[in-house]
């Protein structure tokens, strides 16, 4: 008898639990959809990086770290999905530079764009990144003999991203981040709902979801 009173006072538990997480989970999807139709700049900034048609109806907005494992592992999913759906789909990246030496990183990045070589440079950066970036084996440096892989003008890239300006880009997005509860890279909203279960099926579900309601 004593067994089933506490068996069933932890399957209360349990359920209070269960029901709990469902309940905050909608509310933050409510409060990050209700941020996205009223004030869009949380998600997307004017300095903000985009790749596909501005009139797309389907915004995935991801926070990286270019020296981020995961994000590199995802980075060909979302092309791949925005291949197969053409014009319906708009990338925007922002920075979550969480591991040490990323800002260094994300300035590379932003100073690559100024010659018009962003997404070339990012391309190349996640393409070696398993020799510059490795947890085992940690070495930015080398990140420099890759670069010019993208076409880059290395001498102007190394003034130019010591620009100010850059500092402002990444405050601005981490702000960003924690308000919209980025913890970890990379973070994903599609039309500002966020991606509550972590994967890459999850994501193309998600997306798909947006794409059917938009199309």
């Amino acid at each position: 008898m004593k067994y089933k009173i506490f068996a069933g006072i932890c399957l209360a538990f349990i359920g209070l639990f269960v029901a709990t997480a469902l309940y905050y989970k909608n509310e933050q999807t409510q409060k990050y959809g209700d941020m996205a139709a009223n004030d869009l700049s949380t998600f997307i900034r004017e300095h903000s990086r985009t790749l596909g048609p501005e009139d797309a109806k389907v915004v995935i907005v991801e926070f990286m770290d270019p020296a981020c494992e995961t994000c590199a592992a995802f980075s060909p999913i979302v092309k791949h999905v925005m291949e197969q759906n053409p014009g319906k789909i708009k990338l925007v990246l922002r920075y979550a530079p969480f591991h040490d030496g990323a800002d260094g990183f994300v300035k590379i990045l932003e100073a690559a764009g100024k010659q018009g070589k962003y997404w070339e440079t990012l391309n190349v950066m996640f393409k070696t990144q398993s020799m510059w970036a490795s947890h085992s084996n940690y070495r930015p440096e080398l990140l420099w003999e890759f670069l010019p892989k993208a076409g880059l003008d290395i001498e102007k890239l190394k003034k130019e991203m010591n620009d100010p300006a850059l500092d402002d880009i990444i405050a601005q997005d981490l702000a960003d981040a924690k308000t919209l509860n980025v913890r970890k890279t990379p973070g994903f909203f599609v039309n500002g709902k966020p991606l509550e279960t972590f994967g890459s099926k999850q994501l193309i579900r998600l997306i798909s979801s947006e794409l059917d309601k938009n199309y």
